[in-house]
This record gives C-alpha cells, structure tokens and sequence, in this order.
C-alpha cells in the first residue's frame, strides 16, 4: 500500500535532518535554503514489538515488517503560493502526498541561521499554512468559474461541487484550512476530488533541542505549539539531530545511548507510528513457515480486500478468513492454545479486520 507522508517547512527547521534519522537516505543538508530542491523518498520499517513475539511462538524462518513511505520536500517560503522561492514545484510536491509532516524549529542556536531570522514556531507554522491555503484558495476560484457557467444548465455533478466549492471559498478566504470544515458524506468524494492541500491529514513535529530528547514536552514552545493547532493536528517533539545520530549506530550502541539518555525508544518510533496511524493505517499478520509478515490496510477494510493486499487471487477466490487476534497469541501462547481456548474464528465476507489481527486467508481460485 503506497502511502506517503511529505515532510514540509520552512528552510533549516531541520526537515532533512528528520529524514536523514528516519531513512538513512543522506538527503543534501546545508546552512542555507534550498538544500534539497528535489523532493527526496525514502522507505522505513514501521516499528512494531508484536511481530517478534509472534514470531517466538510461530517460529518462521523470516521476519518482514511492514513499511511507510516519507517524502523530504523543500522549504517552503512566505510567497511560494505566488511563485516565490521554488514555488509551486513545492506545492505540487505536497500534493502527491497523503499526509503532511509539518516541522517547526523549537530550539534556538545562533550558528543555524533562520530564514526570518528570529525562532518563533508559531509565526512559522502560520506562514506555511497561508501559503497552502493560498493555493488551495487559486484552486477553488479557478473551479469555481467553470463549474457555476455547468450548473446552470442543472447538471447534478457540477450543482454539488459548487455547493461544496462555495462553502470552502469563505473558509480559506478567512485564513482557515479547509480540514476544519465539517463535510457531509456526500460531499466527502466531490472534496477529494478537488485535491486540496489543506484537506490532507496533518502531524506537527516540533524539533526539539537534543538535551530535551527524553522530555520533549518541557521545551518551551511545545504547548503553545499545541494550543495554536489544536483544532487541526497533533504535536510531537523529536530532536532530529539526536536522532540522525542514533540512526548511525549499531544496535548495542544505541541501546547504550538511549539508556544513558533514560529514553525508552528513539523517538522516531513515536514519529513512524504517529504517522502511519494519522492515515487510518492499521497491521494485520501472516504467521509461520517461510516468513510472519505484517501487512498495512486502512481501517474498516473487509476480510476480502485485505486478502487481496497479499494478492489479488486470494481476494478474487475468498473463501473465509481463520483469524486470531495478537492478544490472545500473546496470552495463550500458540496457535494450539488459542484454538482449544475457542479464540480462534472462522471470518467470512463481511468481517472488518481488526488491528493486531493473526489470519489465514482460505481461498479457491
């Protein structure tokens, strides 16, 4: 399932740094902005604890962990929406993606300049804000004048996008995204087919200095972060360039750090998880013999369709689902226990996977 979160902000916040830790990819860093003018992609492993106990009690001979994609673009400037900076190649960057990580400086130091000169996070989240809404703002006007000439005629399609259309134009007009507004179910699908930016689920990271790794939540901008977007996002703190560096060590290194540190896990485990969650993602395995394998899906996915995510026969020739949850692997301690304990279920059509699910998937083609 290729999902993608793009990694957005102003210049030197430490965007690239963030997707240097999480990918190990080496995107260009440099003291000054525009270091990465190509938007850079890379795959990471979603962390997940349940896959090595499941593999303890059905040993297979591979382990495959399921992954999320991240998208570093470059920073944004006040006045992209208008061509300044890269401009729109920034925008459009963004609008390929499924989600935004939205980074903010919440750390001051002298030797990493900032492009407005002065730290303050809110002014830069309020900055890249307007410039999406901006262009989301373009995108709607531009809709507009072609849809109200079609629902003249009453076409039905053209009559309900224009009632959605005009009830985002007041709202981004105003400086407010689109994500605040409360849609109908019907007009969910006209929205998403507009391809707005500031429809996308988003997740604000708060770059924290390293010695505030272990207690993000004690820096000083973190709450009013949270406050000023508590109506559209949550908030993280990770200290990117902490963990650009753990990234870098073998494993017993790593666990020597975070120790002395008194961190239980990198915080980009907290970030991975956040931002696979924040798209309706959710895990189910398969267990045993060649590999235990998670498997992405979006929430309320049906038994067929996720049996489909492994191949599409086992979707075309379902038949049913044998599943366990991982909870009660975990209590019983094998296939075996949880089948005599009557926790193993036969699933059929209309079964709405569950996170954490173990299942056989039964099919005939």
């Amino acid at each position: 399932m290729a999902l993608t979160a793009g990694i957005v902000g102003l210049p030197n916040v430490g965007k690239s740094t963030l997707f240097n830790a999480i990918t190990k990819a080496g995107a260009e860093m440099a003291n000054y902005p525009f270091a990465t003018i190509d938007p850079n992609v890379g795959m990471v492993e979603v962390p997940d604890e349940r896959l090595a106990r499941i593999d303890e009690l059905i040993p297979a001979k591979k382990i495959v962990p399921t992954t999320f994609e991240f998208t570093d673009i470059a920073g944004i400037v006040k006045g992209a929406s208008k061509g300044e900076g890269l401009g729109n190649k920034f925008l459009e960057n963004i609008r390929q993606t499924d989600a935004i990580i939205h980074v903010v400086r919440a750390f001051d130091d002298d030797d990493i300049t900032h492009v407005t000169g002065q730290v303050d996070p809110i002014a830069d989240i309020d900055t890249i804000n307007l410039e999406l809404i901006m262009a989301d703002l373009d995108s709607v006007n531009n809709r507009l004048s072609k849809v109200q000439r079609a629902a003249k005629g009453r076409d039905k399609d053209a009559l309900a996008e224009l009632a959605v259309l005009e009830k985002l134009k007041p709202v981004l007009e105003a400086g407010q995204s689109a994500r605040t507004i409360d849609f109908t179910d019907e007009e969910l699908p006209v929205v998403k087919g507009l391809f707005l930016l500031t429809t996308k689920p988003i997740l604000y990271v708060a770059n924290v200095a390293e010695d505030e790794m272990a207690d993000p939540e004690s820096n000083q901008y973190i709450a009013k972060i949270r406050e000023h977007v508590q109506a559209e996002g949550d908030v993280i703190g990770i200290a990117a360039a902490a963990e650009e560096e753990i990234a870098e060590m073998d494993e017993d290194e790593k666990a020597d750090f975070l120790e002395m540190e008194g961190v239980k896990e990198p915080g980009l485990n907290r970030l991975i998880r956040a931002a696979y969650s924040l798209l309706g993602l959710e895990t189910f395995f398969t267990a045993g013999g060649k590999e235990t394998r998670a498997w992405t899906y979006r929430k309320g996915t049906k038994a067929p369709q996720a049996a489909g995510i492994i191949h599409s026969d086992f979707e075309r020739g379902f038949i049913r689902a044998e599943v366990m949850s991982f909870a009660d692997l975990d209590k019983y301690g094998s296939h075996a226990a949880v089948k005599e304990a009557g926790r193993l279920r036969v699933e059929g059509k209309d079964y709405v996977m569950q996170d954490g699910d173990i299942v056989e998937f039964r099919f005939n083609v």
